[in-house]
């Protein structure tokens, strides 16, 4: 039997989590501010991050980052939160069994910028799961 990819591994951990987050997150934001709520998941996530760097000493990390990695990441970090922002406001407004496959359409954009963006392989196989994903969150949505 093959063993799977490390990356592999990590990436399904991540779709279960983001499961997850979704449930937990409608619970969570009910009566309460969709932004102060984004507030209290960014705070946790920084402790944890935190405990994280400090529990395996990554912390002197820091100095080999370059202008580009802090430029880049930070951008990350503020599209990161406007997304929170949107994604806690729909969940308000409307069930978790339909935001979070809508919101799955980011893989549809991170496949589209990989491939303008970095010069990513394009394959038949990849077009054609894009296209499923983009059906699928539709048909929910329409649903």
């Amino acid at each position: 039997m093959k063993v799977p990819q490390v990356w592999l591994m990590f990436a399904f951990g991540s779709a279960i989590f983001a499961g997850l987050t979704a449930i937990l997150a409608k619970v969570g934001v009910t009566g309460v501010s969709s932004n102060l709520a984004t507030f209290i998941r960014t705070g946790v996530i920084l402790i944890f991050g935190s405990l994280l760097l400090t529990a395996r000493a990554e912390w002197h990390g820091t100095a080999a980052l370059s202008p580009k990695n802090w430029l880049f990441l930070v951008l990350s970090g503020l599209t990161t939160g406007i997304s929170w922002l949107c994604y806690f406001r729909a969940l308000q407004l409307a069930p978790a069994s339909r935001v979070a496959p809508i919101d799955k359409l980011s893989v549809v954009v991170a496949i589209a910028l990989g491939l303008l963006i970095l010069g990513e392989p394009i394959s038949g196989k990849l077009l054609a799961g894009a296209a499923l994903i983009v059906c699928g969150s539709m048909l929910i949505a329409m649903a």
